[in-house]
């Protein structure tokens, strides 16, 4: 019979923790969270200092006899949740199931699973933290609040199936204030102008920059085409001349190791990993893959953290692989891992880094997922790369005069790779870049000079990557509250993505205009940024947590209390069509769904007719001729592209067609976003056609 019990939060921990432990031990998985507020009530009782009513989870009820059974038998009870507020609020649930002492040291934490981290954190447990506890309660109570509270008094107003959150609220603001930005703005002018020179048979492109006035250079901006004309026409095409050129070096340090928002940051922009896969495919690797005559190994650090911080063995095992694998002019000198500001760090925990460096993403490739791969080798790159020397460039900026219009032209050569050695596509592109050949008094010949119109653009909608950074830097939320957030509203129909940008719907903006003008508090950032800040001196024991419910429930009483009186019902109307239901006659309305709009015959529930909403973009089908281009939606919402004349042509593509054929091979072309740019390339895979 096995002595000691440890009670962990997944299966897949377990079964890697109980390979690493031995016989003694039994692993268990409480599978989560085994008590909580009950989901049919508030479960908070106002009258009794706001005491949180916990209950049992239904259909836990085996499990948690199960795990009381195993307590009986063990002579020692080890709870071994995850180390954060939420993993420790886990192991006091638990001890209060099994009828533990809370002074008990029965709590350990695995930073990473390993077998040496677990079997020298077993042997040291400690008693639960009640201020992590207090601070995870807090939170709880919180959300309930502001969702029970507040969501009634949406189904009552707007429509049924609707919620708020504390933070989700604010959240959906953030979005919905970016819309109307975008909405708001107002293009503005200006010209560009390139002159295209030669320095004997080399091109070199000019930018212009501004007008040499009593020897100083003043920066112009061009308004309108006249301003760029007046430049043009004063310039002297036969006398360019290289004024001054300016050389130096730079440097460029790396980035420091991932933390949970980073990592998610990354992952959305290079491997287009929404946040939640982020999170699930982290959570693998944290707790364990199989690795072939080792067994289940942990391959990363806790994946939810705020801190920057590597522990000295894990920073000179980094060292020692960058040494032996690069060389020492590759290893860094000793650098200092400044943690951001103290209410911004959760729980101490180090960053998120590989657990053993020698494994390398390829050399383990065998052993995972396409996507593991995918986020380790991020990982790994990351961190490696942070303990890296810095690169190092050559710098030259050169003035071109021309009648005192001044033309610049900078450029960059990299003369050392340090960090950027372990980024090979990172690489490839900077070696590529060129420093301009010129010298002082030189007189280069003029082959053209190009003028151009731009308009400012207004600013981006919110990608997961740019969202997640902008609730960072506010300090909303927690990372591991990113995911949850960014899902609720997207279900709730608040927001929908398109090329994979948030834009909140009719719903959405309806409720935001709600919380706006009835709970300015709740939706505040900084009055939600405040609430994190006060949250962390709960954890930190600086305050008790009942102090922070008695105030926020306060405030909300009385915005609830108005809203009640003053919102009157708002009545959503679903857009009218002039496509007619043939089973009743009844002109159809688009409504939204899971994945994105239909149409649906107007009298329900006598009538339920349903179908496919049709979008067309105008642009005829390459493959029959007969169909027309339409908006599609996967089973996972994303959009694509198909032939309306579906199942006969199977023509499709998930980028959006344009109606123009390629230059080169005459398939259709479809326009894609980088960045802020759009990008035109060929439909043919074989043809590198793109502008």
């Amino acid at each position: 019979m096995a002595k000691n019990l440890v009670i962990v939060e997944s299966p897949t921990k377990a079964k890697t923790i109980k390979k690493m432990l031995g016989r003694n031990y039994k692993v268990i998985a409480s599978v989560g969270h085994v008590r909580d507020l009950p989901k049919s009530k508030l479960g908070i009782d106002l009258e009794n200092d706001f005491e949180p009513q916990y209950m049992n989870i239904w259909g836990k009820g085996k499990l948690i006899n199960e795990i009381k059974k195993e307590a009986k038998k063990a002579d020692n009870i080890i709870l071994a949740t995850d180390p954060d507020r939420e993993g420790e609020a886990i192991s006091w649930h638990l001890s209060h199931i099994l009828g533990l002492d809370t002074e008990d040291k029965n709590r350990v934490t695995f930073n990473e699973i390993t077998k040496d981290t677990v079997k020298r954190e077993i042997k040291n447990p400690r008693t639960i933290d009640m201020d992590l506890v207090d601070a995870q309660q807090a939170r709880r109570e919180l959300d309930r609040l502001a969702g029970y509270k507040i969501s009634p008094l949406l189904w009552k107003k707007v429509k049924s199936g609707l919620s708020a959150g504390r933070v989700q609220s604010v959240v959906l603001k953030l979005i919905c204030d970016r819309e109307e930005e975008i909405n708001n703005f107002t293009p503005e002018e200006y010209w560009t102008i390139q002159a295209d020179l030669r320095s004997g048979r080399k091109k070199v492109l000019v930018d212009y920059f501004g007008t040499k006035e009593k020897g100083k250079v003043k920066k112009a901006e061009l308004k309108n085409e006249k301003d760029a004309d007046n430049v043009i026409n004063s310039v002297d095409k036969d006398n360019f001349q290289v004024e001054s050129i300016k050389k130096g070096q730079r440097s460029k340090k790396s980035s420091k190791p991932y933390t949970t928002s980073t990592m998610q940051q990354d992952a959305s922009r290079k491997i287009n990993f929404q946040t939640r896969k982020t999170m699930m495919v982290a959570q693998s690797l944290y707790e364990g893959v199989e690795i072939p005559g080792e067994g289940s190994v942990g391959l990363i650090t806790y994946m939810r953290t705020d801190s920057t911080r590597i522990s000295d063995e894990a920073k000179n095992a980094g060292l020692k692989y960058i040494e032996d694998n690069f060389g020492k002019e590759y290893v860094g000198s000793k650098r200092t891992t400044t943690e951001k500001s103290k209410e911004k760090i959760q729980d101490a925990h180090e960053c998120i880094r590989p657990t053993d460096v020698f494994k390398t993403p390829y050399s383990i490739s065998d052993s995972l997922s396409k996507d593991q791969f995918k986020l380790y080798s991020l990982i790994w790159k990351r961190f490696v790369a942070s303990l890296m020397s810095n690169a190092m460039y050559e710098t030259v900026s050169a003035d071109i005069n021309s009648n005192d219009q001044i033309f610049r032209i900078n450029g960059s050569k990299l003369k050392f790779e340090g960090f950027l050695k372990i980024y090979e596509d990172v690489l490839a592109k900077e070696i590529k870049k060129a420093l301009p050949d010129l010298t002082e008094g030189q007189i280069l010949k003029f082959k053209d000079i190009l003028k151009e119109q731009h308009f400012t653009n207004p600013p981006a909608r919110y990608n997961e990557a740019s969202l997640i950074k902008e609730l960072e830097e506010l300090g909303i939320g927690r990372p591991s509250t990113y995911s949850p957030t960014i899902s609720t509203l997207k279900s709730r129909y608040y927001v929908v993505l398109e090329d994979r940008r948030f834009v909140p719907t009719e719903l959405g903006n309806t409720v935001n205009e709600i919380m706006k003008e009835n709970f300015k508090d709740l939706v505040d950032e900084d009055f939600t940024a405040q609430m994190e800040y006060e949250l962390d001196e709960i954890a930190d024991g600086e305050k008790y947590w009942k102090e922070l419910i008695r105030s926020f429930y306060s405030g909300l009483k009385k915005d609830l209390d108005k809203a009640y009186e003053n919102i009157e019902k708002v009545e959503i109307e679903d857009p009218v069509t002039d496509v007619i239901c043939e089973k009743c006659g009844r002109n159809m309305v688009i409504k939204m769904g899971r994945y994105g709009k239909f149409l649906a015959c107007p009298g329900f529930p006598e009538c339920r007719n349903t179908k496919p909403l049709v979008e067309k973009i105008g642009v005829k089908c390459p493959k029959c001729e007969d169909g027309e281009i339409v908006v599609k939606r996967s089973k996972k919402g994303r959009v694509f592209y198909g032939c309306d004349n579906y199942p006969k042509c199977d023509f499709v593509s998930w980028n959006k067609p344009i109606d123009e054929k390629c230059p080169k091979c005459g398939s259709i072309l479809t326009e894609t976003k980088s960045g802020k740019k759009t990008v035109i390339k060929c439909s043919n895979n074989t043809c590198d056609y793109r502008r």
